[in-house]
């Protein structure tokens, strides 16, 4: 009967207050020097055994990361990409194991993933309103892989810039001008503005040279002599046959083109012993002379 008589009390309605554990500064001031050295000790071993645990798990997961992104290598090596878009795919691969090895190195140690998330998440945010024109970048990185205006190796003009294309990063595009400068392009701008490829799709470019000769010379004479030189060069190609006309009439000279074909390795060999050749025999033969003349008529009064 007694067992009837007692009152039910709900349960969600009874609070457990656990005991907190006092700070060092209050363990110091009651003079507990004691439990001050018991907490100390207790927090340094498992500071070291943390540290013990961050540093195995790093060097086995960098181990296993760096295993993985040689057998992607491999398989991107068998394939028929580009070269730059193959190292842009394996730094992303390599990128995205690294933050999963970090998120684990994190929940080991008994850090909340939910707050680091949320953390990673208002950085990520704050970071990403800093540096908008950065995110337009990888953007314009992105587009440039995907659209392919131009390839790694390929002697490209952008941005009022020119030079061969050595690799395509996440941010900047790297050109190795022709005085071995080193440039870095930003992806954004590059992605929208005005890409001049000097890489045809045969191989084959052209090379214009203006020559000027003095007034009073054959132009047929010119004509002949300028397609001479050029067919006699074994580097320009037969077909398309080069061409030579008399395309300007300046104020004290007549502009004449020649416009030639060659391969693309051989474009800058054959513009300079062409210009050479071809001034060395127009000055010999008096087309071209040393001083610059003017006439002037007189108006009679």
């Amino acid at each position: 009967m007694s067992s009837l008589l007692q009152p039910i009390i709900p349960s969600d309605s009874i609070t457990l207050h656990t005991p907190t554990q006092p700070t060092f500064g209050e363990l110091i001031k009651a003079g507990e020097f004691e439990q001050v050295l018991d907490n100390a000790l207790t927090w340094g071993i498992d500071l070291a055994a943390n540290i013990v645990l961050v540093l195995v798990l790093f060097f086995v997961g960098r181990f296993i990361i760096l295993k993985i992104n040689g057998l992607s290598n491999n398989i991107l090596k068998k394939s028929s990409w580009d070269a730059v878009l193959k190292g842009f795919i394996s730094s992303i691969i390599q990128t995205i194991l690294f933050v999963v090895l970090f998120m684990i190195i994190i929940r080991a140690v008994g850090v909340k993933t939910v707050s680091i998330a949320a953390l990673i998440g208002t950085m990520g945010l704050a970071i990403g309103l800093a540096m908008k024109d950065n995110l337009s970048n990888f953007a314009g990185g992105v587009l440039i892989l995907l659209s392919k205006p131009f390839r790694g190796g390929d002697y490209i003009k952008a941005q009022g810039l020119e030079g061969t294309v050595v690799s395509i990063g996440i941010l900047h595009t790297i050109l190795r001008t022709g005085d071995n400068k080193t440039v870095y392009i930003p992806n954004g701008p590059l992605s929208t503005g005005n890409i001049t490829n000097n890489n045809s799709l045969d191989g084959t470019l052209r090379t214009d040279i203006i020559v000027n000769v003095d007034y009073g010379s054959d132009i047929e004479e010119v004509k002949k002599e300028l397609l001479a030189i050029a067919r006699e060069h074994p580097k320009v190609l037969i077909q398309p046959d080069p061409f030579a006309r008399m395309t300007k009439i300046n104020t004290a000279t007549l502009e004449f083109t020649i416009r030639v074909w060659a391969e693309k390795g051989d474009l800058w060999g054959v513009n300079n012993d062409l210009t050479e050749k071809i001034y060395q025999n127009l000055y010999e033969r008096g087309m071209i002379s040393s001083l610059q003349q003017m006439t002037i008529h007189m108006a009679k009064e």
